[in-house]
């Protein structure tokens, strides 16, 4: 089922410069979803009409079949639904402590006091903040102010999660532990929408992948087509992603079979033992 719908959106900054240009996306309900592009492409403006940030100057926008509502309470409602975390942790986070931040959504949501309160306590445990509760904003890492963003995000209960370059500035240790979050967030159902330069990672992690350029999503497919669209990729100055290079390489070589090429190194790893241990018994 469609969750986000954009057909034919267009929209122009005061400057002239283009955002989108007649832009179509489709999200389904429940999967992870990777948008690649390079810088300008568009992808920031596209975000920002997911939620209602910025409007159509043509085409339309729909959120679970239904065309977005843009006063005042259709937005309200659309923006607990669907949930954004900008790039810059330091654009979203306001409040002096991780709970008066966390706390800004439900409360203007008019909710009482104590479903406040469990919202709060339920979206950082989901980020594993649990115990940072009462910590002054000022004081966090840079991969603890995203967490807090997401946290943010999280006690409005969304259905849609978009975030914009979620791993721009995390070391190692701390993109594995938000992807870890990620993936607990995917697990209880919520539909995720990220935009990435790491094409490695989209082809592992996404269920689907947009391609967008020059304001527009120019192709959308199964992450595991990749493999087979290095000129759509090629058309953006994109690799394909290193591992399915690797495989024809492989397999070029007579080393693994020709075979729809792993999403992973640690699948591509499995299918060599695989094949050696095979090998080694032939052998015997």
């Amino acid at each position: 089922m469609t969750l986000l719908d954009l057909q034919d959106v267009s929209f122009r900054y005061p400057d002239g410069s283009i955002g989108l240009n007649g832009c179509s996306l489709a999200i389904e309900r429940g999967t992870r979803n990777a948008l690649i592009g390079a810088n300008g492409s568009g992808k920031t403006t596209l975000f920002q009409h997911c939620n209602g940030l910025l409007r159509p100057q043509s085409g339309i926008v729909r959120y679970a079949g239904a065309a977005l509502d843009y006063s005042r309470g259709g937005l309200r409602q659309l923006r607990s639904q669907v949930g954004m975390v900008f790039q810059n942790p330091d654009h979203q986070l306001f409040s002096a402590s991780v709970q008066e931040d966390v706390s800004f959504g439900p409360i203007n949501l008019g909710l009482d006091e104590t479903t406040v309160r469990r919202r709060v306590a339920d979206a950082l445990h989901a980020v594993g903040m649990a115990d940072g509760a009462d910590k002054a904003v000022h004081n966090l890492s840079f991969g603890q102010k995203k967490r807090v963003c997401i946290a943010g995000v999280l006690a409005m209960q969304p259905e849609l999660l978009v975030l914009d370059e979620p791993m721009a500035g995390l070391d190692h240790k701390m993109r594995t532990e938000f992807l870890a979050v990620l993936d607990a967030l995917h697990a209880q159902g919520i539909t995720l929408l990220l935009a990435t330069h790491d094409i490695d990672f989209a082809y592992r992690w996404a269920d689907h992948i947009h391609l967008m350029a020059a304001g527009r999503c120019t192709a959308s497919l199964e992450a595991a087509d990749l493999a087979e669209c290095g000129d759509a990729l090629s058309a953006l100055g994109l690799p394909l992603p290193t591992v399915v290079e690797l495989h024809r390489h492989l397999a070029a070589q007579g080393l693994l079979a020709q075979q729809p090429a792993p999403r992973s190194h640690a699948e591509l790893l499995t299918r060599l033992e695989t094949t050696n241990h095979g090998k080694e018994a032939a052998c015997r």
